[in-house]
């Protein structure tokens, strides 16, 4: 077992420190400090319209899904907006974000659904991939996400509204 880790695989300066997630942003004057409610007040400010623009423009690149008319005899599930902050360590405005969501208590087991996947990991899954990766000497890399999606496709329709303002 090696004691120290080894100096070819250090990227960047050693005698700096460890630096983690820290992004230096000089554009908090453009970002809003407020969490919009509902769309109305969101539409206020650019950077939220900014904000659910993007989600929108990730949701189309994935192709998620198409445009169509309102299917008569189908239960349509109606959607909402979430807005929130993402704050750095210093608790400043970093970034305003915009999350499109269904309202899925609108649909029923058995009719509209199979079975349901959270689009989360668990902290004891993380854990164990760090423990396999030291195990195993693997290389680990890190990056930011702005849209994640289940990977995989299903076999049921599911019709949602287009989203408020849009």
């Amino acid at each position: 077992m090696q004691k120290d880790h080894p100096t070819n695989q250090i990227i960047g300066d050693p005698n700096t420190g460890v630096q983690t997630r820290r992004r230096i942003v000089s554009t908090y004057s453009l970002l809003s400090s407020i969490e919009p409610k509902n769309v109305t007040e969101a539409s206020q400010y650019e950077s939220w319209i900014k904000a659910m623009d993007e989600e929108l423009n990730q949701i189309e690149k994935n192709q998620t899904w198409e445009l169509v008319p309102r299917p008569k005899n189908k239960n349509v599930i109606s959607t909402k907006w979430v807005f929130c902050n993402k704050l750095n360590e210093d608790g400043k405005v970093v970034r305003n974000k915009a999350r499109l969501v269904c309202k899925g208590y609108a649909q029923v087991e058995g009719i509209d659904f199979e079975e349901t996947f959270p689009p989360m990991v668990r902290l004891e899954a993380i854990r164990m991939f760090l423990i396999l990766a030291v195990y195993k000497n693997f290389k680990v890399y890190q990056m930011d996400v702005k849209s994640t999606f289940l990977n995989g496709n299903i076999d049921e329709e599911v019709y949602i509204e287009q989203p408020d303002g849009f």
